[in-house]
């Protein structure tokens, strides 16, 4: 893990960035850090941790993230994730949802930043991979950058180097996660001016960035910025990363994509995958392209989804493209799947 893979990286989503997610996020971009979305001590602790913590070896690099308040517990959890092979250890204190606030964490944690720096010391002992947090500008009505650089200035006295900053503030009652993600107003000048008075820490920018003209304009300021529905719902904005950022000569095509995915999808259903917890990861890779409606539809019909047959990807490939060079490779991929064991049946032709 280096500094170069959070200049760009994806973001921990509730319910969204799971093991398949990442995977598909993998094959958009082979060098971004992706993390996983937001898991609890108590359900790696009194839970089935091998579930939550099983990932491809493809996703690296991988960050776990963990959301807990107690350092015993968040250390033993760290430990595991270590264990388990993940790259990196990310403290949620972003998270305003009243649920996580009943168990004492997420954003709430923000007015308490010696436990929080008492958590990042217990976890940074027990490990030997970076120790990060994510967390919000203040919470509340507390907007004055007072509060966000006292906060900052505790984990960066218990050694934390890098902070994943959400450039708004969490209200903690009367909105919803949605409304937080929407409603408290971006200010991303107070995390610009974060980066300057701590240069000595990587400072990644997150919230309602949307594009690569933003994303641009961030690292000019701050070492990173980190993709979260933007990514989700036009993922082909990572084939661009390892391209612009890393200087690689080409970014895959969707028709590589989907190839990868489908041989993907074959290995994992073979393990009881279901084929709509991978596909409806992919709805937005045609995202601005002609069709990206029959694409959506093909992958969201529950008639072809109950026969589980990863040829589905395919099928829908072959139907959307509308690239010369991409309808050959996806008639190509098409025909070789015809005569597999999972292989498509009635694949609808090119129109």
């Amino acid at each position: 893990m280096n500094g170069h893979a959070r200049r760009v990286c994806t973001a921990p989503m509730m319910d969204w960035s799971d093991r398949h997610c990442r995977y598909f996020f993998r094959q958009l971009s082979r060098r971004a850090l992706v993390y996983t979305e937001m898991i609890t001590t108590g359900a790696l602790i009194r839970g089935d941790a091998a579930r939550h913590l099983r990932f491809h070896s493809e996703e690296h690099p991988v960050a776990l993230q963990l959301g807990g308040s107690d350092p015993a517990e968040l250390a033993q959890c760290a430990r595991l994730g270590e264990s388990w092979g993940y790259d990196e250890i990310n403290l949620n204190c972003g998270c305003p949802s009243e649920r996580v606030q009943r168990g004492a964490f997420g954003a709430c944690l923000m007015a308490e930043p010696d436990l929080v720096a008492q958590c990042v010391k217990a976890m940074q002992d027990a490990v030997g991979i970076p120790v990060t947090v994510k967390h919000r500008l203040g919470i509340d009505r507390i907007d004055d950058h007072d509060f966000v650089r006292r906060f900052v200035d505790a984990l960066a006295a218990a050694g934390c180097e890098t902070l994943i900053v959400h450039a708004r503030n969490a209200v903690l009652k009367g909105l919803s996660p949605k409304d937080n993600r929407e409603i408290p107003p971006l200010r991303y000048a107070e995390v610009h001016r974060l980066k300057r008075e701590f240069p000595e820490l990587t400072v990644v920018i997150n919230g309602g960035i949307t594009g690569w003209s933003e994303i641009d304009q961030h690292l000019a300021h701050v070492d990173g910025a980190m993709l979260g529905r933007a990514a989700y719902h036009d993922p082909y904005l990572l084939a661009q990363a390892d391209r612009r950022i890393h200087g690689d000569a080409a970014s895959p095509t969707r028709a590589q994509v989907v190839k990868a995915m489908y041989a993907y999808a074959r290995a994992e259903l073979q393990h009881g995958t279901s084929l709509r917890a991978i596909a409806r990861h992919m709805l937005g890779l045609f995202h601005g392209q002609p069709r990206a409606r029959l694409w959506r539809q093909m992958l969201c019909d529950p008639s072809r989804l109950a026969r589980n047959d990863p040829g589905l990807l395919l099928e829908a490939l072959e139907a959307t493209v509308v690239n010369n060079a991409e309808r050959a490779d996806a008639s190509a991929a098409a025909f070789l799947c015809a005569d597999a064991p999972s292989g498509r049946r009635g694949t609808p032709g090119l129109t």
